[in-house]
């Protein structure tokens, strides 16, 4: 009988040398005569335990982190293939881990369970089941659960899936296209490369319903060039739907059609934005385009066509094959449902943490972050990407729901969050906010392309003492003229870290010297 051994192929895995501890493992497994299977897992979304190895057993997998090539040899000898737990590595059963005992996990149920391309594995782990309530159902009873559910995008914008699922439905035409916006670009997340990485079949499955409901037959994923593994997997992943019928013509007999393929980005930020998106899907030029008509109505070749973050369509086989109600019934408020949250920055314990609308950002830090990696105060948090607010500690207890944030003046995009200790500089923090903008902006409208150039030299003179009072002023009127007159969120969005870092850290900051110089 042959041992089952666990090691991921995703990015984070990778980067920490996964590959060469599979080789590793295997030559000493045939070394000593051991028979084992090596099968190649997605992360569970522990990246600070990885390489994470796990071994099966009767009770469960065994878990063992940050193994490395070192501690191979010692590993046979305690027999942790067997899952015995002596090794000083061993972290016991991987369910029990605290990190993912405390999640609710929806959208990554199989994320570093199954082997990403096996389809017999992710059809063993209620792979398809979606996609099969979805046939027997008409387009409109699809789009119904889907608004029912509450979804809402995950891409930042937090619009209802429903609504624009519905308005793509309405829509006459004779060719409809499904998007997946998967140009994930926002600082610190990853959660669609863990999607992509870990449980590909599981995006597949809801481009298809996502066809399915809406009357489109054509599905395109734009994957950000910097993923190449990912774009590995997912080819993989298509091939093997397209094989087994879980794509193109007839799916499983139904007299429906639906083709999917993956682009490549073009490099920009500014394609995470759907219209620029679909200029460069188009073969053009990534610039914003102006709303109306919006893409539901016009939009890839000028076709209704569907466009969502990767977080929304991975969500919708659950939907379907649990019912609106059950994803409903997580979350609060207007936030239906969980939301993967990204932890990164300044912490011993980054990864992926899945969890429903509602806890408290002070929650999720004290349970899973593990404390600064520098073991200094937390001081700043950023969250939702480069274009969201820090947010100081007396706004920590904010639930972590859409209205909450926004009635904060801060946005939970896409989930991720950077945490930064007491050594950070506000001000460059600011500075660069702006300076991300000059670098990625389309250049379309002025108050982006110029407000951003112009922005930089304010807070640069601010830095060197000169005028800072009026400076000060004056970026605050250049922020305004941003927010109200920019084309898309780039330009409306990046004054929000601005804004925040003067408001809540650098006047402080300046006040508390003052008063310590006063006294």
């Amino acid at each position: 009988m042959a041992y089952d051994i666990y090691i991921p192929r995703d990015t984070s895995a990778l980067a920490n040398g996964a590959d060469k501890l599979a080789l590793l493992i295997e030559k000493e497994a045939n070394q000593r005569n051991i028979d084992i299977k090596i099968i190649r897992n997605g992360s569970r979304g522990m990246f600070w335990l990885e390489p994470l190895v796990e071994v099966a057993t009767d009770k469960g997998r065994v878990a063992y982190g940050n193994i490395t090539l070192e501690q191979v040899e010692s590993l046979f000898e305690q027999e942790f293939y067997l899952g015995e737990q002596s090794h000083t590595s061993c972290l016991g059963l991987s369910e029990d881990i605290p990190y993912l005992a405390k999640q609710q996990r929806l959208t990554f149920a199989r994320a570093g369970i199954t082997d990403p391309v096996n389809l017999t594995d992710y059809i063993t782990h209620d792979g398809f089941k979606g996609l099969k309530q979805a046939l027997q159902n008409t387009s409109q009873e699809i789009v119904t659960a889907v608004s029912d559910s509450g979804l809402r995008g995950r891409g930042g914008a937090a619009f209802p899936t429903g609504i624009k699922w519905q308005t793509v439905l309405d829509c006459p035409a004779d060719q409809k296209y499904i998007v997946c916006n998967a140009d994930e670009g926002d600082s610190g997340s990853f959660a669609d490369r863990l999607v992509m990485e870990a449980d590909p079949f599981m995006l597949i499955e809801g481009m298809v319903i996502a066809g399915l409901a809406v009357g489109a037959d054509q599905g395109y994923i734009y994957l950000r060039s910097e993923y190449p593994v990912a774009h590995q997997i997912l080819n993989e992943a298509i091939e093997k739907a397209y094989a087994n019928n879980y794509l193109g013509q007839n799916i499983q007999g139904s007299g429906k059609s639906f083709n999917l393929e993956v682009r490549l980005g073009a490099g920009a930020y500014i394609c995470g934005e759907e219209t620029s998106l679909l200029e460069s899907l188009e073969g053009k030029r990534g610039l914003v385009r102006a709303k109306p008509p919006l893409p539901a109505i016009e939009g890839l070749f000028g076709k209704p066509t569907v466009i969502n973050n990767v977080l929304s369509l991975a969500a919708i086989p659950y939907i379907l094959d649990k019912g609106a109600a059950a994803y409903a019934d997580y979350g609060m408020g207007r936030s239906k449902g969980t939301l993967p949250f990204q932890l990164a920055g300044n912490l011993n314990q980054g990864g992926l943490v899945e969890l429903a609308f509602g806890t408290s950002l002070q929650q999720l830090l004290d349970d899973f972050a593990g404390g600064t990696f520098t073991g200094k105060p937390m001081h700043a948090i950023q969250v939702g990407g480069p274009l969201g607010a820090y947010l100081p500690k007396e706004q920590w207890n904010t639930p972590l729901d859409y209205e909450s944030f926004s009635a904060i003046k801060a946005v939970l995009g896409h989930g991720s969050i950077v945490v930064f200790d007491d050594t950070v500089d506000m001000l460059e923090q600011a500075r660069f906010s702006m300076e991300f903008c000059v670098a990625e902006s389309c250049g379309k409208c002025t108050p982006c392309r110029i407000g951003s150039v112009r922005g930089v030299e304010v807070i640069d003179k601010i830095r060197a003492g000169i005028n800072p009072e009026q400076n000060t002023e004056l970026l605050e009127d250049l922020c305004e003229t941003m927010i109200h007159g920019s084309l898309c969120a780039m330009g409306g969005m990046t004054p929000f870290p601005v804004q925040s870092a003067f408001k809540y850290f650098i006047e402080n900051d300046t006040a508390a010297k003052e008063t310590a110089g006063a006294q």
